[in-house]
């Protein structure tokens, strides 16, 4: 349930709009003017909200829900309690995201901090930066030369987009970010203290010392990606570094130069990888994976939190380990070693004598 003291006010929706929108069926039209407010989560959900349920281990919570609304599927709709309007949809966690995104759009992307319909007066804009209407600039941001802004796009306080940068339309800059080198497509969400464009670590050790390499490369995001805070994507050496269409990257990931990660893929947060790697479309990394340099990981395949990938990854695949290897393949051998682990607890380690375990 969102707080009015940081959201809006949800609109309101009867229970067959709601049923409506959804493509659900209310099983039982007595409940059709009820008037929903909100969303709530099952246990909490009062009256006037909605909730979901899509597994029998909540059924019990179900049971006892009080919520106005609740989005189920056919095999637990006899399971709702006869105060509760069931509303049956074939996958009704989707049908409760979609519904929450209409309740709630304020909430799907950060507007300006400052409450802003336009460009503040604190604002540093070059004279040859191109701002297309409908622009919001919050306070103390700076826009360099040359950068170009599509018109929908809120550049949130303290922000910094460089020379030449381009931007599109209908993106969200987050507040303390940082841009540079750059071209940005429509509809990107960037969240505040993001870091994108900077160099790359790119160095020739040598006995007199590490010469620096230049990184003269470009940050490619397409439309549609969405970045997390603390985030750090590094500009190109020779290549770009790309972010494919529609991918979402967490919180505090590090993407090196020369990357190239694919379309619609997920990065989980406090992950790294290095540079000139390659993730194809549709792959999705848990969290706190490494990732080596050159590293090739094929489409649709997917990476197990705390796992180091070197080399290639077949796509559409399921890997896990240090190094990473097939699931089953880590599972395998993690079950060897705790089963070898058990098998040898506290027995001596020379032949004939007391192990340490075994000393008075």
């Amino acid at each position: 349930m969102s707080h009015p003291t940081f959201f809006k006010s949800a609109p309101t929706m009867t229970v067959v709009e709601l049923a409506a929108f959804t493509g659900a069926t209310l099983s039982a039209s007595q409940y059709a003017s009820r008037v929903i407010r909100g969303a709530g989560a099952l246990d909490r959900a009062g009256p006037t909200r909605f909730a979901f349920c899509e597994h029998r281990k909540y059924l019990a919570v179900l049971q006892a829900a009080h919520a106005g609304a609740c989005l189920v599927s056919e095999k637990l709709a006899p399971s709702v309690p006869a105060h509760v309007a069931a509303l049956v949809v074939k996958d009704p966690y989707r049908a409760f995201v979609a519904a929450l995104r209409e309740f709630h759009k304020d909430a799907l992307k950060p507007a300006s901090s400052f409450g802003l319909e336009g460009i503040a007066p604190s604002a540093v804009i070059h004279p040859s930066a191109d701002l297309e209407d409908g622009v919001i600039v919050d306070p103390l941001a700076v826009i360099g030369p040359n950068a170009e802004i599509g018109s929908g796009t809120v550049i949130g306080a303290n922000a910094v987009v460089g020379a030449n940068v381009r931007i599109g339309r209908d993106c969200s800059i987050g507040a303390g970010a940082t841009i540079l080198f750059a071209l940005i497509g429509n509809d990107v969400i960037v969240h505040p203290g993001v870091r994108i464009g900077q160099d790359g670590f790119g160095y020739l050790p040598g006995a007199k010392g590490h010469l620096k390499i230049p990184q003269a490369g470009r940050v490619i995001i397409q439309n549609g990606v969405e970045i997390g805070a603390g985030t750090t994507i590094d500009r190109g050496a020779l290549n770009d570094t790309v972010i494919g269409e529609g991918s979402k990257i967490d919180n505090l990931v590090q993407i090196g130069h020369n990357v190239t990660i694919g379309r619609n893929c997920i990065v989980v947060s406090q992950s790294g990888i290095a540079g000139s790697s390659t993730l194809g479309d549709g792959v999705v990394l848990g969290a706190r994976i490494g990732v080596s340099d050159h590293a090739t990981i094929g489409e649709g395949s997917q990476i197990a939190a705390r796992s180091s990938v070197v080399g290639e990854v077949p796509p559409g695949v399921i890997w896990g380990g240090s190094p990473a290897k097939p699931i089953k393949q880590f599972f395998r051998e993690l079950f060897a070693v705790e089963r070898l682990g058990r098998e040898s607890g506290g027995k001596s380690s020379k032949p004939g004598g007391e192990g340490e375990e075994g000393k008075a």
